[in-house]
């Protein structure tokens, strides 16, 4: 017999920029610090009683292999009988990792699950192929894992392997959204999430990193204008629109997420925040990776038994401002419901920590609105996408 699917708590660090205040730290160190946070945070429940721990990394490569889930688990000192699992969906893998952590709670398998992500984008380390053939004679070339297309298989058309820019600048031309909307709403971006700072918005939802000096989002640039981000160099060819304004940056980071049954608020010692409702995950060609949370999240609107007017509240994470504003006009949605709190152009965009983010940042706005329905959705590279849709049992009452 199935059950409903609740999200309980949620935590993540602030957010660093590449190279920036969190490079120091190790990914796995960063996962393990979200983890013990968001359990001290309930300490009625038994660490024991976590039926399972699933991450979602986008890169893996470096100190994130070899399950940095489990690792997580470890370092973090939860009992070595909670067990550990990495989910890489991309930049939709802690909201991949979610998805999962519900389906297990109804399908009866776990009663309390704990999901997120974790992306150190500054440490992802350069790669070498190994030889084809023993002591080359030729020069091999370091391969950076930082982002994006890495080893490309041959055999891969190469419409589909276009860089991330490059491929939202076709959608640029597909849709004609022109470069002052997309700088538009990046300045919207940084405006709302500074405000959403100062306003202590994040205070509940962010745990600073010991040893670190970064008690808030590192990319947040409260000073930027139109006329700013304006005289800034297109970044993908003298013609483009894509810019290291409008765009989000590189980052580290990470999130975490309880997730339990109803059942659970009694061991967990805390109320529910949000009923995990509907999910929808899609997929299209890879160079229109940008737009494919607009089915995703039809999907999931479909799932949960709702329509685009019953929502009060979407969190889309802001890859590209070009592919949001896509997302937005397909959707027809008000635009003023949308990241409320900032996106991840301005609070930054670690890859395997984003959708944890998302998601919890839309639990604290539906409860803050008193909104009782929201979306959110998330572009991932090589042409998918994820949405998932929560309702605030405190509007549903």
């Amino acid at each position: 017999m199935s059950t409903s699917a609740f999200l309980y708590d949620a935590v993540r660090t602030p957010f660093g920029r590449y190279g920036g205040a969190l490079a120091g730290v190790r990914p796995d160190d960063l996962a393990a610090h979200v983890l013990r946070a968001l359990l001290d945070r309930s300490p009625r429940l038994d660490p024991a009683l976590v039926a399972e721990v699933v991450l979602g990394n986008a890169n893996g490569a470096g100190e994130d292999n070899r399950n940095v889930a489990r690792m997580a688990v470890l370092l973090a000192g939860l009992p070595v009988t909670v067990p550990g699992s990495t989910v890489n969906r991309l930049c939709g893998s802690s909201l991949d990792a979610a998805m999962a952590a519900s389906r297990m709670v109804e399908t009866g398998d776990a009663e309390v699950v704990v999901a997120g992500g974790v992306e150190s984008m500054s440490r992802a380390p350069w790669v070498l192929p190994k030889p084809t053939r023993p002591f080359p004679a030729g020069n091999e070339t370091l391969v950076s894992t930082t982002l994006g297309w890495r080893l490309v298989n041959p055999q891969m058309p190469p419409e589909w392997t276009v860089s991330l820019g490059e491929a939202n600048e076709l959608l640029q031309q597909r849709f004609a959204i022109s470069r002052a909307r997309q700088d538009a709403f990046a300045v919207r971006s940084h405006e709302l999430a500074h405000r959403a700072w100062e306003e202590g918005f994040y205070d509940a939802l962010v745990v600073p990193v010991a040893g670190t000096e970064l008690p808030r989002d590192e990319g947040i640039r409260p000073d930027s204008s139109l006329e700013s981000l304006g005289g800034l160099r297109p970044a993908f060819g003298p013609d483009g629109t894509i810019t290291a304004g409008n765009a989000s940056p590189l980052s580290d980071g990470a999130s975490a997420l309880l997730v339990g049954s109803e059942a659970a608020a009694a061991r967990i010692g805390r109320e529910p925040t949000a009923r995990i409702a509907g999910r929808g995950a899609s997929a299209l060609e890879p160079q229109s990776f940008g737009y494919a949370p607009v089915e995703a999240a039809e999907r999931a609107l479909r799932a949960a038994g709702i329509g685009w007017s019953d929502v009060g509240a979407v969190e889309l994470n802001e890859a590209f401002a070009v592919q949001s504003l896509a997302c937005l006009d397909a959707w027809k949605v008000d635009p003023e419901i949308v990241n409320t709190r900032g996106g991840a152009i301005a609070l930054g965009h670690p890859l395997g920590a984003s959708g944890g983010r998302i998601l919890g940042t839309l639990a604290a706005v539906l409860r803050e609105r008193g909104r009782r329905w929201g979306v959110a959705a998330i572009c991932i590279g090589v042409g998918q996408g994820l949405a998932v849709v929560l309702e605030n049992p405190a509007a549903a009452a």
